[in-house]
């Protein structure tokens, strides 16, 4: 198991003179969870397992368990309690609150349900959830609290939660009215000192929703939508960083201001990995520390499976995954399984990479229905290798065919600005082929033995367009591939000519940045580029549509290709055997 393990020690010579009055140990342990995203009557039933293990092995003085945001979106059972039964207490704040947590920091995803949904969540919540850079507009103060004081064993610990400035990016403001996203480096220099002089803290911890790779994902003046490496970078006084939001397994020591190293570490996400860090404190007669140890370790289903296994310590029943809230159980699962429509034929979301296909042209065509005179669509795959098959479809599928809880949004877009969108998401996703062997996906770095990591970019800014028809030749250079032959329906296309587009929220607001930095529309100007907007989420439309229409006929429309033609088929072969190589 990969794990990382660093001590910052006092000098030498402090360290011998203090040695001596050194009379006692501390060991403390972190758990860290983020981006669970609703799978809350799962993962957390083992993950809650594990805490209990912990605690009942070293006492509930030493574990301080956390989680880092995005909790409220991407599963049936955080849906139904955010939209559908708002009445009963919400079921992710209840069984976080089973599993122990002591502080979490709101995650985008959770601001993305909406302020009646987070607010409602998070006063159902027996901890409490940060936003120091969350700033309510009429007071100036912050709106959710900025840090919390735990004390485990004498020590005195500060978590302070910071959240991605960038999501007015993807978010309708209609959401977070009333609110601003400060930057997380200015709100850490304001907050840091703050703590330290107000609560003198043995030690300092940053629970953060933002990435580590601040070189990924979005960028502005001033703030980049990862900043956790940043933050610990240029901010003296972090003793340990846990993140999320960028769905990483990773830990890495950080070079503090001073010099120091700190250890920065996150999950993955739906509660597929659990951080686990262990501190060893050593005080002094006068309770100060001199020593200090910490060892990170990021823990797998199987690895927390293991643990658990032969283990028949008090508590671990109350996890067991059919006694978890049964009957949250029993309504989440019952509307996870209400009747929508019938799919004449089985589509595949693994086919969009590759040309056009059934899956993508069904959320084209529902997207040009349901928009304000939309004569083109824009969409991406969202969950990389969906299938919803032929037959009964029901609520859970649904899921599968929209991942996310965006809004539709018809938009005023130039024929130039749609050509320049599609060839920054083309060239996100197409490599540029020089020879008839090259691979015409962009793919990630070859690994040891030739094995692929799979493709470089994030698939969900994989953009295709239905109501043009276009083609795509990789042999030609990034910024030059696409080329858009006419109107679907055979009329002149102008580059000229202003269009209505139908397009999700979050692409509409910014994200991705293919309108931003690839259609070269300023970020203060998407919002008057927005021609109306629905009310209620996309897939809510989605399953009232088909539940209207009552069967749906996935059909393909063709409307465009990549090219050469006489390098593409062989290459999109080969690379869907890499990708996708269970098809084979």
């Amino acid at each position: 198991m990969k794990k990382i393990l660093f001590a910052v020690m006092i000098t030498a010579s402090a360290l011998t003179a203090c040695t001596s009055s050194t009379e006692e140990t501390i060991h403390l342990r972190f758990l860290h969870t983020s981006d669970v995203h609703g799978h809350v009557l799962d993962s957390l039933s083992r993950i809650g397992a594990y805490a209990t293990l912990c605690r009942q092995q070293m006492g509930e003085e030493s574990i301080v368990m956390t989680d880092g945001g995005d909790d409220l979106q991407g599963h049936p059972a955080a849906y139904f309690y955010n939209f559908v039964d708002t009445a009963s207490r919400h079921i992710v704040a209840e069984t976080m609150n089973c599993v122990g947590y002591d502080v979490a920091t709101i995650g985008n995803h959770d601001v993305e349900a909406g302020r009646s949904v987070f607010d409602r969540w998070i006063s159902q919540c027996d901890f409490p959830v940060l936003g120091a850079n969350i700033i309510d507009k009429q007071t100036g103060e912050p709106y959710l609290k900025p840090y919390e004081v735990i004390e485990r064993q004498g020590v005195k610990i500060a978590v302070l939660g910071l959240i991605t400035p960038a999501i007015p990016n993807w978010v309708p403001e209609m959401l977070w009215e009333g609110l601003r996203f400060d930057g997380m480096l200015t709100t850490a220099q304001r907050w840091v000192p703050v703590i330290k002089k107000r609560e003198k803290p043995d030690l300092i911890v940053g629970l953060f929703h933002s990435g580590v790779d601040e070189t990924a994902g979005i960028h502005a003046d001033d703030y980049c939508e990862n900043e956790a490496r940043l933050v610990a970078q240029q901010v003296e006084g972090f003793d340990l960083i846990l993140y999320g939001h960028d769905h990483r397994r990773n830990m890495e020591y950080v070079l503090t201001p001073s010099g120091d190293s700190i250890l920065a570490i996150g999950p993955t996400s739906t509660g597929a990995c659990l951080c686990q860090v262990d501190i060893e404190l050593k005080k002094n007669r006068r309770g100060r520390i001199v020593e200090k140890t910490v060892e990170g370790k990021l823990l797998s289903a199987k690895d927390m499976d293991e643990a658990l296994q032969g283990s028949e310590s008090e508590g671990f029943n109350a996890f067991a995954s059919d006694a978890w809230f049964p009957e949250a159980k029993e309504k989440v699962e019952a509307y996870m399984n209400e009747e929508v429509g019938l799919f004449a034929s089985t589509v595949h979301e693994r086919d969009a990479f590759f040309g056009p296909s059934a899956f993508m042209d069904l959320i084209h065509d529902l997207q040009l229905e349901l928009s304000d005179g939309a004569e083109i669509s824009f969409a991406a795959p969202l969950s990389f290798d969906a299938t919803i098959e032929k037959g009964m479809t029901h609520v859970t599928d649904m899921f599968a065919l929209y991942k996310y809880e965006n809004l539709l949004y018809t938009m005023r877009l130039s024929g130039r600005e749609i050509h320049d969108f599609l060839e920054m998401s083309y060239d996100l996703w197409c490599n540029t082929m020089t020879s008839p062997a090259d691979h015409i996906m962009l793919m990630d770095s070859v690994l040891d033995g030739g094995r692929r990591l799979g493709l470089k970019n994030m698939a969900f800014n994989f953009d295709s367009a239905a109501g043009i028809n276009y083609t795509v030749d990789a042999s030609k250079p990034d910024g030059q591939k696409v080329n858009i032959l006419s109107m679907e329906d055979g009329t002149p296309f102008d580059e000229g000519k202003e269009y209505r587009v139908a397009i999700n929220s979050y692409r509409g607001n910014g994200g991705g940045e293919l309108l931003t930095r690839g259609a070269g529309i300023p970020l203060q100007e998407l919002p008057s580029r927005i021609v109306a907007s629905t009310d209620h989420d996309l897939r809510y439309h989605l399953i009232q549509t088909i539940r209207r229409k009552g069967t749906i006929a996935p059909r393909t429309r063709s409307n465009w290709r990549f090219l050469p033609d006489d390098w593409a088929p062989a290459a999109l072969a080969r690379d869907r055997k890499i990708l996708f190589p269970k098809d084979y």
